[in-house]
C-alpha cells in the first residue's frame, strides 16, 4: 500500500504509477482507499486530471518513504539494530558503501573526541540557540539546515567544518541553498541523513552517529573512503523556527558493529581532523 501511495504522489498519474509499479490500475485504487480509510483522512484529491496530495497526503508522504526504506534495507540485509538504536550496513553493491551506527550521546565520553565534546557543552550552554554567543568557539565548525517543505536545507557551511575541508571550501558554499538530496553525498546517504534529521526535528534533541561511507572529494571524481562521528544539535533560529546543527569529527575511533578496524582506516590519515579548544575550563 505505501508504495502504491509514494508512486502516485511522485507521478501524480494513475497510469504512470501502475507501469512504475508493475501493478493494476484497480490495486493502486484499492490501496489509496484502504490507507485513507485507516488514516482517517484523504491523501489526494483531483485537479486538472491530476492526483494531487492533499495537506495531509504531503504531510505523510515523507514518513511513508522513510518506512518503505527501512523496509527494503531490513529485508536486504542491510538494517539492524544494536542495544535498541539503529544499524545500517550496505556494502555499496548499487552504488556507495554506507555503515553507520547510532550511539548514546553519553559515547562521546567514552570515545573522547574534543570537537564533540565541546560542542555538546556549547549547545547546552547556548540553550540551543543557534545564534548564542556561547556557539561562537564551534560556529566555524557547523553545517546548519532549515526545514524546507518536507525536506532539509542547507543555509550555513562553516569555514573549518568537515564538509568543507572534505568537499573542498569553494564547492561547499556554492551548496548553501540545495537541499539535502542536491548535495553531493549520493541519494542512499541523503535518505539516511534525511530519517536521522527528522528523529531529531520530532525530539528537539541531540544525536550521535558513527559512520564509514563514501562520497567524492571534487565535482564528478569518484567516491573515496570516509570515517567520521557525527552529532546533531536541536537548535532554534531567533525567529523561533527549528534549526539543525551539524557536527563532525573525522576519525578512526569508531564503533560500528560488523565494521572491522581496516575498513574504517581505509580513509588516508590526512584526511583526520584535529580539534585544540581554548580552554573549556576557563569557559565554565
Amino acid at each position: 500500500m505505501l508504495r502504491s501511495y509514494t508512486a502516485l504522489a511522485h507521478t501524480r498519474n494513475l497510469s504512470e504509477a501502475v507501469e512504475m509499479l508493475g501493478s493494476t490500475r484497480q490495486t493502486v485504487r484499492r490501496h489509496i482507499g484502504t490507507l485513507e480509510e485507516i488514516r482517517g483522512e484523504k491523501l489526494f484529491e483531483m485537479r486538472n486530471r491530476q492526483y494531487c496530495l492533499t495537506e495531509a497526503g504531503l504531510r505523510s508522504l515523507k514518513e511513508a518513504e522513510s518506512i518503505l526504506a527501512r523496509g527494503e534495507a531490513w529485508l536486504a540485509g542491510g538494517l539492524a539494530d544494536s542495544d535498541g538504536l539503529p544499524l545500517v550496513r550496505d556494502a555499496g553493491e548499487d552504488g556507495p558503501a554506507l555503515f553507520a551506527q547510532q550511539h548514546r550521546v553519553s559515547r562521546l565520553w567514552v570515545d573522547q573526541s574534543p570537537l564533540l565534546q565541546c560542542g555538546l557543552r556549547c549547545w547546552a550552554n547556548a540553550n540551543a540557540a543557534i545564534e548564542s554567543s556561547e556557539l561562537a568557539m564551534i560556529r566555524p565548525y557547523l553545517v546548519v539546515y532549515r526545514r524546507h517543505g518536507q525536506g532539509w536545507l542547507c543555509v550555513e557551511i562553516g569555514e573549518k567544518s568537515s564538509y568543507a575541508s572534505w568537499f573542498g571550501w569553494a564547492w561547499a558554499k556554492s551548496n548553501v541553498g540545495r537541499t539535502v538530496q542536491e548535495m553531493p553525498a549520493g541519494a542512499g546517504y541523503a535518505r539516511f541523513i534525511s530519517q536521522a534529521y527528522q528523529s531529531v526535528f520530532e525530539g528537539h534533541s541531540v544525536r550521535l552517529d558513527h559512520i564509514h561511507t563514501e562520497m567524492p572529494r571534487e565535482r564528478d571524481g569518484p567516491c573515496r573512503p570516509v570515517s567520521f562521528q557525527r552529532l546533531l544539535l536541536g537548535c532554534t533560529f531567533p525567529d523561533g523556527e527549528f534549526a539543525l546543527a551539524m557536527l563532525v569529527d573525522r576519525t578512526y575511533n569508531l564503533t560500528i558493529a560488523g565494521v572491522g578496524e581496516e575498513r574504517i582506516r581505509t580513509m588516508p590519515e590526512s584526511l583526520l581532523m584535529a580539534f585544540e579548544p581554548n580552554s573549556i575550563e576557563a569557559q565554565e
